[in-house]
């Protein structure tokens, strides 16, 4: 489930997931994007990361669906998370063109939070 939370830069979505990434959720970040940073604006993500069981199989296509869509507009993407998979996950994003993306340990945010602003 994907919640939105406070951000504390204009530029950046903060989000916390926890169990299942539904359709559901790839369609309010969709929605979300479009209303704050329109077709081009750059923005990052913060993403505190809790619990993940994994994905629905529509949930995934439609976010699959989300980044390829964004690819241009993403510029940070940090995450948040004790899952080490998720970590293993975030340092290959590393391997993408255009794409920052670093993992900060739970108990990190405020080093998260001053990387994404730099």
């Amino acid at each position: 489930m994907l919640t939105f939370i406070p951000s504390r830069d204009e530029s950046t979505i903060a989000v916390e997931f926890s169990g299942t990434t539904t359709k559901e959720d790839a369609e309010k970040l969709e929605q979300y994007v479009k209303e704050r940073f329109g077709e081009n604006q750059e923005f990052n993500i913060f993403a505190k990361m809790h619990d993940v069981d994994g994905t629905t199989l529509m949930g995934m296509a439609y976010g699959m669906k989300f980044d390829a869509k964004r690819w241009s507009q993403f510029r940070k993407f940090a995450v948040v998370t004790d899952l080490k998979w998720l970590e293993a996950v975030t340092e290959l994003g590393k391997f993408l063109p255009g794409l920052e993306a670093r993992h900060f340990d739970k108990g990190e945010e405020e080093a998260a939070w001053a990387w994404l602003m730099d």
